[in-house]
């Protein structure tokens, strides 16, 4: 690896602070305790209590932390200059007083974040990266440092190129969700065309059964395994579940006693908006669900991926949660589920919905797809830009 500048070990611009903070002024929160450092920007979370059985130490403001643990994956920190109080963390950080004379604490920062400190890392620590980074390995570890002047100069085109490649980031972001939400408009918009209103009829009226069977797997069969559907095995919907959570019959909890099947739809009836509905795959057909689903089973007039669309549309959410009860559990009652309205056309016309509806979905998945792949090529441009700053190539 070629450098442009001369190698400094850390320890000539950077000294460790070995001060302790007071147990009365932790035991009062005056001061605060890290509770962790963000790995993408480096950002300080302060814990909100202050108990703790771990040693500590102190942080003054504009001191170089980092992870011990996880200072290679990016967790480092300066913490605030103009800060008014010291904050403590535990002994696996670190605490160093940056030679403001001869090293610029924001130059460092991005140094240390890039792969060019990994490298030397994996070159200079014994056990690479994968060591924790105490003060006897970090501060003997030499680096390319270039005169006071021109790490000021990288570090403002670094933050400035950064800030570019943040603002990239955010307008991918948007076009995502300004897509999503066209294709979830689009989607309401063909349940809601006018031709479509002359079908509509309340859940009881249709061809449907909900709730059709129940079991109790810790009476019924308490030696068999069985598949158990929770609500954490669901997403966001629409989806097709194959898989759940394989349990004893004896270890089953109280609320496993819905029976399932192939194309039963199961609705989350706790917090419907979140759309926690899914079409029962053949791998799931006679398992067992709990009572926080509602299982919809479709007569031979409905097709099950017609209901399915139907039930994650803006038009049918609006109507559960119109009908949901309880502040800090929001949930329907299957009652009130039964009184809201579906569209049932002929189904035909359920089938030519579903497939104008897929298409719409697939255009969405190859969007997102596309987006995925930006997201990588931007991803990498930060790493690449900082890999040229500390050769000297920026």
């Amino acid at each position: 690896m070629k450098h442009k500048w001369p190698f400094t070990p850390l320890g000539e611009v950077l000294a460790e602070r070995r001060e302790l903070p007071s147990e009365q002024d932790l035991a009062s929160g005056r001061v605060r305790i890290i509770e962790k450092i963000s790995f993408d920007t480096g950002q300080i979370k302060l814990r909100v209590d202050s108990s703790t059985k771990t040693g500590m130490i102190l942080v003054r403001p504009g001191d170089l932390v980092l992870s011990g643990i996880n200072a290679a994956k990016g967790a480092i920190a300066i913490y605030d200059p103009k800060a008014t109080e010291p904050v403590a963390a535990t002994i696996h950080y670190g605490a160093y007083v940056p030679d403001s004379g001869r090293a610029d604490v924001a130059f460092l920062w991005w140094m240390l974040r890039s792969r060019v400190f990994q490298e030397l890392l994996l070159e200079y620590v014994p056990g690479g990266i994968k060591t924790e980074l105490k003060a006897k390995r970090l501060l003997p570890v030499p680096v390319p440092l270039p005169p006071l002047e021109e790490q000021r100069r990288l570090t403002a085109r670094i933050e400035e190129l950064a800030a570019r490649i943040g603002e990239v980031h955010t307008l991918r972001n948007q076009a995502v969700e300004e897509t999503e939400a066209l294709v979830e408009a689009a989607k309401d918009g063909v349940l809601e065309r006018p031709a479509l209103q002359r079908w509509r009829v309340k859940l009881k009226d249709a061809d449907l059964v909900i709730n059709r069977e129940s079991r109790n797997p810790a009476r019924e069969f308490p030696d068999e395994i069985f598949t158990y559907v929770d609500i954490s095995s669901v997403g966001r919907g629409p989806s097709l579940l194959t898989v759940g959570r394989q349990m004893q019959g004896g270890e089953a909890p109280t609320r496993a006693r819905r029976v399932i099947h192939e194309n039963d739809i199961i609705l989350s009836t706790v917090r419907p908006n979140l759309r926690a509905f899914a079409k029962i795959g053949r791998e799931l057909d006679n398992q067992i669900c709990s009572t926080g689903f509602a299982v919809v089973s479709c007569g031979p007039s409905l097709d099950p991926d017609f209901m399915l669309l139907q039930f994650c549309s803006s038009f049918f959410v609006r109507q559960c949660m119109d009908r949901t009860t309880g502040a800090h559990y929001p949930a329907i009652k299957d009652s009130n589920l039964r009184e809201t309205e579906i569209i049932v056309p002929p189904k035909s016309e359920q089938r030519q919905i579903v497939a104008e509806l897929d298409a719409l979905q697939t255009e969405l998945d190859a969007l997102k797809r596309l987006q995925a792949d930006t997201a990588t090529k931007i991803d990498a441009l930060l790493p690449a830009i900082l890999d040229r700053a500390f050769k000297g190539e920026l």
